[in-house]
Protein backbone atom coordinates (compact mmCIF):
# COMPACT_ATOMS: atom_id res chain seq x y z
CA UNK A 1 0.00 0.00 0.00
CA UNK A 2 1.02 3.61 -0.69
CA UNK A 3 2.29 6.03 1.86
CA UNK A 4 -1.07 8.10 1.77
CA UNK A 5 -2.85 5.25 1.64
CA UNK A 6 -1.20 3.77 5.06
CA UNK A 7 -2.25 6.80 7.18
CA UNK A 8 -5.87 6.84 6.31
CA UNK A 9 -5.60 4.04 7.63
CA UNK A 10 -3.94 4.87 10.92
CA UNK A 11 -5.78 7.30 14.06
CA UNK A 12 -5.90 10.89 13.90
CA UNK A 13 -3.07 12.95 15.67
CA UNK A 14 -5.34 15.98 15.54
CA UNK A 15 -5.22 16.50 19.70
CA UNK A 16 -1.36 16.47 19.33
CA UNK A 17 0.83 19.46 19.52
CA UNK A 18 4.19 17.23 19.11
CA UNK A 19 5.88 13.95 19.66
CA UNK A 20 9.00 13.85 21.73
CA UNK A 21 11.92 11.04 21.16
CA UNK A 22 14.06 10.23 24.53
CA UNK A 23 17.18 7.40 24.26
CA UNK A 24 18.00 5.04 27.78
CA UNK A 25 19.48 8.24 29.44
CA UNK A 26 16.65 10.33 29.11
CA UNK A 27 17.76 13.08 26.47
CA UNK A 28 15.85 14.52 24.63
CA UNK A 29 16.95 13.72 20.50
CA UNK A 30 14.30 15.05 18.54
CA UNK A 31 10.71 16.30 18.28
CA UNK A 32 8.04 15.45 15.46
CA UNK A 33 5.79 18.38 15.15
CA UNK A 34 1.88 18.58 14.35
CA UNK A 35 2.97 21.17 11.46
CA UNK A 36 3.16 20.67 7.63
CA UNK A 37 5.27 18.70 6.41
CA UNK A 38 5.79 16.68 9.97
CA UNK A 39 1.94 15.53 9.96
CA UNK A 40 3.00 12.09 8.02
CA UNK A 41 6.21 11.38 10.09
CA UNK A 42 3.71 12.16 13.30
CA UNK A 43 1.10 10.57 12.43
CA UNK A 44 2.75 7.00 12.39
CA UNK A 45 5.60 7.76 14.61
CA UNK A 46 2.09 8.30 16.76
CA UNK A 47 0.22 4.87 15.61
CA UNK A 48 3.65 3.17 16.37
CA UNK A 49 3.83 4.21 19.95
CA UNK A 50 0.17 3.12 20.78
CA UNK A 51 0.85 -0.12 19.72
CA UNK A 52 4.18 -0.78 20.86
CA UNK A 53 4.54 1.70 23.72
CA UNK A 54 8.02 3.10 22.04
CA UNK A 55 10.30 2.76 19.11
CA UNK A 56 12.25 0.22 19.46
CA UNK A 57 12.98 -2.43 16.31
CA UNK A 58 9.67 -4.32 15.74
CA UNK A 59 7.82 -0.49 15.35
CA UNK A 60 10.82 0.35 13.28
CA UNK A 61 10.27 -2.09 11.04
CA UNK A 62 6.66 -1.81 10.57
CA UNK A 63 7.10 2.04 10.23
CA UNK A 64 9.25 1.57 7.66
CA UNK A 65 6.37 -0.30 5.84
CA UNK A 66 4.22 2.23 6.75
CA UNK A 67 6.39 5.04 5.03
CA UNK A 68 6.24 2.75 2.15
CA UNK A 69 7.85 4.22 -1.20
CA UNK A 70 9.28 6.83 0.80
CA UNK A 71 11.38 4.74 2.65
CA UNK A 72 13.65 3.40 -0.72
CA UNK A 73 13.70 7.04 -1.29
CA UNK A 74 15.58 7.47 2.13
CA UNK A 75 18.01 4.77 1.55
CA UNK A 76 18.85 5.95 -1.83
CA UNK A 77 19.11 9.76 -0.51
CA UNK A 78 20.62 9.53 3.25
CA UNK A 79 19.92 12.64 5.37
CA UNK A 80 16.45 13.24 3.22
CA UNK A 81 13.88 11.57 5.05
CA UNK A 82 15.34 12.56 8.61
CA UNK A 83 12.61 9.94 10.59
CA UNK A 84 12.93 7.58 8.14
CA UNK A 85 16.55 7.37 8.66
CA UNK A 86 16.15 7.29 12.46
CA UNK A 87 14.17 4.12 11.87
CA UNK A 88 16.80 2.72 10.09
CA UNK A 89 19.26 3.34 12.63
CA UNK A 90 16.81 1.83 15.37
CA UNK A 91 17.06 -1.55 13.33
CA UNK A 92 20.96 -1.26 12.27
CA UNK A 93 21.83 -0.56 16.50
CA UNK A 94 19.53 -1.73 18.31
CA UNK A 95 18.28 1.74 20.04
CA UNK A 96 14.98 2.04 21.22
CA UNK A 97 13.11 5.69 22.16
CA UNK A 98 10.67 6.66 25.03
CA UNK A 99 8.21 8.59 23.41
CA UNK A 100 6.37 11.72 24.70
CA UNK A 101 3.35 13.11 23.08
CA UNK A 102 2.45 16.82 24.03
CA UNK A 103 -1.50 17.73 23.58
CA UNK A 104 -2.38 20.63 22.29
CA UNK A 105 -4.21 22.76 24.91
CA UNK A 106 -8.23 22.65 24.87
CA UNK A 107 -9.63 25.65 22.98
CA UNK A 108 -12.26 27.62 25.33
CA UNK A 109 -15.54 27.10 24.10
CA UNK A 110 -17.21 30.26 22.33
Amino acid sequence: MAFADNLKQLPSIAHIAELQLFDKQGQLVTTIPNAPGKIGSLTIYHALYAKHGRIDTNAAEEGLALFAEHTADAEAHPGSHPNIDRLLEVIASGQDYAVTLITKPDTPAA
